[in-house]
């Protein structure tokens, strides 16, 4: 009950400020009566956060993003810097530990992260799908075994799912919703 009092004193507070600072805002210099044109909202693109990419058209059956799997995923990341020369962007920190994205000139890239025993080091490609939920169920159904059901990544990021083929081989699915 006292946080959500301080809460709303808070907002209130930030109201008041909000107001006062445009109060203090100088005048156009605009001649009197002549109003300012009015400005077209229906033009204006949406704002995009900053470092935000662009999503690219839809590419299903592409590998779109590979994940390296690694028991040194730095010593993995300078070594493709060095020899690939991929561009990283920022690491970002998950509950297994930093995971280092990269983009490449052709629109796919990927993610190299610590490999998590008793998973070896290796790769998984992954593949991307319409419905993540349908080819998810798809896959099991034509014989591949679960490794992750489908999950929602964060940041509105998409969904992702991996299986199993038979074979052994790690396939992952990733689609947008």
């Amino acid at each position: 009950m006292a946080q959500r009092k301080a809460a709303k004193r808070g907002v209130k507070q930030q109201a008041k400020a909000l107001k006062h600072k445009s109060a203090k805002r100088p005048a156009t210099k605009q001649a009197a009566g002549k109003r300012a044109p009015a400005k077209r909202a229906a033009s204006r693109k949406p704002a995009r956060r900053a470092g935000a990419a662009a999503m690219p058209a839809p590419r299903i059956g592409l590998v779109t993003h590979t994940e390296l799997a690694s028991s040194a995923p730095s010593a993995t990341k300078r070594w493709c810097e060095i020899v690939l020369k991929w561009q990283f962007g920022e690491t970002v920190p998950t509950e297994a530990g930093p995971y280092h994205m990269w983009r490449s000139a052709n629109n796919t890239g990927g993610g190299i992260r610590k490999n998590m025993p008793p998973e070896a080091p290796g790769t998984i490609p992954y593949v991307e799908v319409a419905s993540i939920h349908a080819t998810f169920d798809a896959a099991i159904a034509a014989g591949a075994s679960l490794m992750a059901p489908p999950m929602q990544l964060p940041s509105g990021m998409g969904w992702i799912a991996i299986v199993m083929a038979p074979g052994g081989v790690a396939i992952g699915f990733w689609a947008p919703r």
